[in-house]
Order: structure tokens, then C-alpha cells, then sequence
């Protein structure tokens, strides 16, 4: 009668390295050998004694996601992945619409013939956004800037825009400068000088048509550089009434200061407090008016645009 011997652990191992069979097979009792009463027989395929191998088998890993069609090994029942239920259990859907669950362990399910492993999807990461809405850049520094500016007219405008655009800004390397009235964009264009390598983009407001800021947008000729904006009395309307907490900004009668007739329709104290509040409302593009948003971006485009 042959009598198949497990592995009888360390002691025996010792045992054989002095001079008893090799633990790379299996001892067979009954059939003389070079050691006693034992001989090595080699290791054959699907050995029930060979617990170490099947444990170091390593299946391919598939992300469960729903629709998935695969079969549970050990019961051969066939389905659809739909979700997994409490306790990390697979729940497979028959094609007659009956539903099962299966632990989720190595090897457990076949896709397309073969062993695999199911695993649970990873969740998506989404990319970090700056406040413009653009893909974050990390770790990188800002660039040397261009000759290339955006103006602007007021501290205002210049620190909405920073707020929003200031990521972006730096990354491209465009400085911001204050014009302080649209009166000097003359002036400052003659001074500048644009060329195709340092071109001007200016965001005005109020461009509408008779206004004094459209007569002096429309009286720049020139190819490298670009005058937008948007239709509002000032910066401040550019900001979404919902983003503030109001319905509408109030009307303010014409020859009145603008910024002191909102601040006593809305009793919001000075015009200097006010806007601070103002400014840390705004968290992204989403609080701002779509023609703000549309001009700013379009300035960007035409300054960093290489010939």
C-alpha cells in the first residue's frame, strides 16, 4: 500500500538536508529508497500536496462595472455584474433576471475563459481647477513675464481680475497693469509702442454704443492691439447679483456716482467697504457675468498668441 506523507513541517526538512529526500517532491512509504524505507517521487500536475503553488497563484484583476459578463467558477452560475452588495459580495444577475451573491475572492469568477480576480472600480480623480475654470498647475512657477500687458482701468477691475485669472496669469507670464481711466489708453499705446512680440489687449467698461469708452475703443487702429469689455457702468455689475445675496443691482439716476448711489440703495456703508465684501464673494468665473468671463478670456488668448 503506498501512503502519501504531507509536509511534516521544519523538523523534517531539517532532517532531510542531512541526507533524507529533497522537500522538492513527495515521500512515498513502502518503496525503498536511497534513505530508508522513502523515495522521492517529482511533483506532478494538479498534486493535491501542493498547497504553497496554488497559493502563489496570482490572477489577472478586472474593474467590476456594471454589465460586466462573467460566470462564479465554483457554482457555474452565469451573469451580469450589477453592484456589490454589503460585505464586499458580488451580485450577479441571471439572464432570467434572478440575482446572486459570491464573496469576492481571488480567482472566484471566469471572463471569457479564464480566472480572474474582480475588483472594485477606482474612483475618478478630477483634475484641480483654478478659479477660471482652467486645469491647476502645480509646482510649476510662474514665467518671466511677456512685453505683452493686459490693462485694465481701476484697482477694481485689476483685482477681480487677479482674483479669477491670477493662476493663469502667472503661468502665461501676463502682468496686469492699471490704466487708471481710459482717457490715457492714447497716451499709453504711444508709449508702448505694441508689436507683434508685445502686443496690448485693454478691458474697458461700459462699451456701449455713444459711450465715451466706445468712441475711444473704436478710434484705436492698430493690429497688435485689442480693446473689449463689457457693457456695464463698472466692475462691480460684473459681479452675478445672486453671487452678493441681491436680485438685481439697483438703478442708480444718471450723474449720480455710481458706486455711492449702490452702496445707499443696498446700505452697504462706503464704497471702499463695500467692495471688499464684494470681491470675497466671488470664488470663480461661475460668479461673474458671462461677458466679463468672455472678454477676459479673449484678452488672454490675444496677448499670449504667437505669430
Amino acid at each position: 500500500m503506498t501512503v502519501i506523507v504531507p509536509d511534516l513541517g521544519l523538523a523534517l526538512r531539517g532532517r532531510l538536508r542531512r541526507g533524507l529526500p529533497s522537500a522538492g517532491g513527495r515521500l512515498v512509504a513502502g518503496a525503498p529508497g536511497a534513505a530508508g524505507n522513502f523515495q522521492v517521487v517529482p511533483w506532478e500536475p494538479g498534486d493535491i500536496l501542493d498547497f504553497d503553488r496554488r497559493a502563489a497563484t496570482v490572477y489577472p484583476s478586472v474593474e467590476a462595472r456594471v454589465g460586466l459578463a462573467v460566470s462564479h467558477r465554483a457554482s457555474g452560475f452565469g451573469g451580469t455584474f450589477v453592484r456589490f452588495d454589503a460585505g464586499d459580495a458580488v451580485v450577479l444577475r441571471g439572464p432570467m433576471g434572478s440575482e446572486r451573491l459570491f464573496p469576492l475572492v481571488p480567482g472566484a469568477f471566469s471572463l471569457e475563459g479564464k480566472a480572474v480576480s474582480l475588483a472594485k472600480p477606482r474612483a475618478a480623480v478630477t483634475p484641480a481647477a483654478t478659479a477660471s475654470g482652467s486645469v491647476a498647475v502645480h509646482g510649476r512657477p510662474a514665467q518671466v513675464a511677456r512685453a505683452s500687458r493686459i490693462l485694465v482701468e481701476g484697482v477694481h477691475d485689476a483685482e477681480l481680475v487677479e482674483k479669477v485669472w491670477g493662476d493663469d496669469l502667472r503661468i502665461a507670464g501676463v502682468v496686469v497693469e492699471r490704466l487708471d481711466g481710459l482717457d490715457h489708453l492714447g497716451e499709453f499705446i504711444a508709449a508702448f509702442r505694441p508689436a507683434a512680440d508685445a502686443r496690448l489687449g485693454v478691458l474697458a467698461d461700459h462699451l456701449v454704443a455713444g459711450s465715451k469708452e466706445a468712441r475711444i475703443a473704436e478710434s484705436v487702429r492698430h493690429a497688435h492691439v485689442l480693446v473689449t469689455g463689457t457693457p456695464f457702468v463698472d466692475v462691480w455689475q460684473a459681479v452675478r447679483p445672486k453671487a452678493v445675496g441681491i436680485t438685481a443691482w439697483p438703478v442708480v439716476p444718471r450723474g449720480s456716482p455710481w458706486k455711492d448711489g449702490v452702496c445707499a440703495a443696498l446700505g452697504a456703508g462706503d464704497p471702499r467697504t463695500f467692495w471688499r465684501q464684494l470681491l470675497a464673494k466671488v470664488t470663480s468665473y461661475a460668479d461673474l457675468e458671462p461677458e466679463l468671463v468672455g472678454a477676459v478670456e479673449r484678452l488672454i488668448d490675444f496677448v499670449t498668441e504667437t505669430d
